[in-house]
């Protein structure tokens, strides 16, 4: 959980007067987080760029920060994000600065706090289903095959470039596919 409190504002907790206005999308998401916690939305690759993954629920679920992770197939980030969330309705605190072994292909994932700056641009459907940011979201980074994040040195340009850097405000992130949209 992030140090900021965080108050759920979600469609669940409150009824925004719009509920019949919900798309098939919106419904998908309201029903998993009813039945299962959360749900994770999936953005696959596309000509604009790399595909993305992140889950809507935890917090409202378990109070614990959302969880955003990309440059992978979206049915991969899928399953990784379903194994932390996993962890995290168990009791696991997932915080900034974090490590967890055994996640991305039996190597470790770390937890990185996004900045505020980016929900916009990645995780429209939260914020429809929070209905105000902020909420907590941490991006799940995965290493390349010699145990490295993209953030580390030495890594080859294809890894540094393969993820955003979403705890580097908008105007400080490399320019790359990340940042073509902004």
């Amino acid at each position: 959980m992030t140090d900021d409190p965080f108050q759920c504002r979600c469609v669940l907790c409150h009824d925004y007067g719009d509920r019949d206005e919900a798309d098939r999308a919106d419904l998908t998401i309201i029903e998993n987080v009813q039945q299962h916690g959360w749900h994770v939305v999936m953005v696959p690759e596309d000509e604009i760029g790399p595909g993305f993954a992140y889950t809507i629920g935890l917090a409202h679920t378990h109070g614990a920060p959302e969880l955003a992770m990309f440059g992978l197939d979206v049915r991969a980030m899928h399953g990784m994000l379903n194994m932390l969330g996993a962890k995290s309705a168990a009791g696991a605190v997932l915080g900034e600065g974090q490590t967890h072994p055994g996640v991305a292909d039996g190597r470790r994932v770390a937890l990185r706090q996004v900045d505020r700056r980016w929900y916009r641009t990645f995780f429209g459907r939260a914020i429809g289903f929070y209905r105000r940011p902020p909420l907590p979201v941490l991006q799940v980074a995965w290493p390349d095959v010699d145990d490295r994040f993209h953030w580390e040195e030495p890594v080859e340009e294809r890894h540094r470039e393969s993820q955003p850097q979403l705890w580097l405000p908008p105007s400080e992130h490399p320019v790359g596919v990340w940042t073509t949209e902004l």
